[in-house]
């Protein structure tokens, strides 16, 4: 959250970016992390439709390598990016895409997960006058600070003065 100072003791809460806020080499530690249930594992598996017993069998569980429940990889994802929003994407016109997505550890129940961006790449569009595209590589890390996966996402943002939800001073 940013506060913008608009007038006598007065200020107005932010949330997000503008495409001026962000420039290649920056890096934002995102905050809160987040601690994975067992709730979060299976309800979020099975509204996924990943019918997996690796993701919500003990028993299966117990007899393969990691010998124990192993969340599922899309949560991962959706976790570790969600974390990026406040910061980052709250106030973007789209989200583009994910690009270049990579699991590096496994995750399990009670793993607290936290979320690093470091911002790539910024240019103007050629085709939306007042957007821009960011580009932004994501490091999501286990308290334990074990690397669990590590993405691309590029999304559009609006530019200061042509943001049509701006509340102006």
């Amino acid at each position: 959250m940013t506060l913008r100072h608009v007038g006598d003791n007065e200020y107005v809460e932010e949330h997000g970016g503008d495409y001026e806020d962000f420039e290649p080499g920056m890096v934002i530690r995102h905050w809160p992390g987040r601690t994975i249930s067992e709730a979060d594992n299976t309800w979020l598996t099975l509204l996924l439709m990943n019918q997996h017993p690796l993701h919500f069998d003990e028993s299966y569980a117990a007899g393969t390598a990691y010998k124990r429940i192993l969340v599922n990889s899309s949560i991962t994802l959706a976790l570790v990016g969600g974390m990026t929003v406040q910061a980052l994407s709250a106030r973007a016109v789209a989200n583009l895409g994910w690009d270049r997505v990579r699991l590096h550890e496994p995750v399990f129940v009670g793993d607290t997960l936290y979320a690093t961006s470091r911002i790539l790449s910024k240019r103007m569009s050629k085709s939306r006058p007042g957007q821009g595209i960011v580009t932004v590589e994501t490091t999501g890390t286990k308290s334990t600070k074990e690397t669990v996966i590590v993405f691309e996402r590029s999304f559009m943002a609006w530019s200061r003065d042509a943001r049509p939800d701006r509340v102006d001073s």
